[in-house]
């Protein structure tokens, strides 16, 4: 089965059911390797792309929209954005929710992207010290004057959302239409209220970190130091907390399962995901195109009940073995 598409949430936009990530593009992935990942990537089925301001401090969207330039396929493709993080340490308003840093941001993303219009601008975290209504307010407007034309939210707790979904029912505001969560087999956490919500109101789910943050992708050994330039080579203190010995009981458990399928690990662990149900489409954010390649054929391979079982005696649903992210009701939304 190749690449296909599913409905985002109820707006009738169709999207991939894998979205590229860019988050490494013009940083950790050079500009001419980033364009041809982007083609590559669109030439395999995909219509959705995602990224944000933070990401390389706005050197991802500049890449990003480079490549969509060079190609001419802007106008087929569905181009996600997020705000949220500082973008200049020395302005304390230079980040979060509110009107003022959002509609700034907007307009600097449109022109790091080179287009006119963001078809999903999404907020990066909740921000629980600003008003939800003052931040939708904003958004509202980007919509109405034509920069912006779907919302969503990334790693908001099911409440947080539904409260978001009060607030633009009372003031008759435009809504959040997706989610984009921290979802994968060793934190499968979402399952408790975040899918039900989502399934139960029509929200899009776009899952990232499918593979783990790279845990997923067969690279690491029990017992052995993070192989040189990976990921957790020099893991930060959340990546610390990541890697540990649950993860491997999961992992070797995992690793004869996609055997016996002749895939790849990280086929499997992507592939699970894109099976679950209420799932749109989860991001990939390769770094090469080595592992483009690598993510690509997950689209075709099926998840049987035989699977589900035995992942589910592995890592039972709703549990996690390695936090994604963790509830912080402070001003800085959630850490992950």
């Amino acid at each position: 089965m190749p690449i296909e598409t599913r409905l985002l949430g109820r707006t009738g936009v169709r999207v991939s059911n894998l979205c590229l990530g860019a988050m490494m593009f013009g940083w950790r992935t050079e500009p001419a390797e980033s364009y041809a990942i982007v083609d590559r990537a669109i030439d395999a089925g995909i219509n959705f792309i995602d990224t944000a301001n933070v990401y390389g401090r706005g050197r991802s969207e500049e890449v990003t929209g480079e490549a969509l330039a060079r190609n001419g396929k802007r106008d087929r493709i569905v181009l996600a954005t997020k705000f949220y993080g500082s973008m200049d340490d020395s302005d304390p308003n230079a980040q979060g929710a509110s009107r003022r840093h959002i509609v700034d941001a907007c307009e600097a993303s449109l022109r790091r992207l080179g287009t006119d219009w963001i078809d999903l601008y999404q907020i990066h975290r909740p921000s629980p010290d600003t008003a939800i209504d003052e931040t939708l307010r904003a958004l509202d407007d980007l919509v109405r004057q034509g920069k912006v034309r779907y919302l969503g939210t990334s790693t908001f707790a099911a409440w947080q959302f539904v409260e978001s979904l009060w607030a633009s029912e009372k003031h008759g505001l435009n809504r959040f239409v997706c989610e984009q969560q921290p979802y994968n087999l060793l934190d499968r956490r979402v399952e408790r209220e975040l899918m039900p919500m989502a399934r139960t109101y029509g929200v899009a789910t776009i899952p990232w970190s499918p593979l783990g943050g790279g845990l997923l992708t067969g690279k690491y050994r029990r017992g052995e130091e993070p192989p040189a330039g990976t990921r957790f080579a020099n893991a930060n203190a959340m990546q610390r907390r990541r890697y540990n010995d649950r993860i491997f009981d999961v992992i070797e458990g995992l690793e004869p399962l996609a055997r016996d399928r002749g895939v790849t690990l990280s086929q499997y662990a992507l592939a699970w995901v894109m099976a679950q149900p209420g799932v749109t489409s989860p991001i990939v954010g390769p770094r090469t195109m080595e592992q483009l390649e690598d993510n690509l054929p997950a689209a075709e391979v099926g998840i049987t009940e035989e699977d589900a079982r035995a992942i589910d005696a592995l890592i039972p649903p709703g549990q996690m073995v390695a936090p994604f992210y963790e509830a912080d009701f402070g001003p800085h939304g959630f850490r992950v």
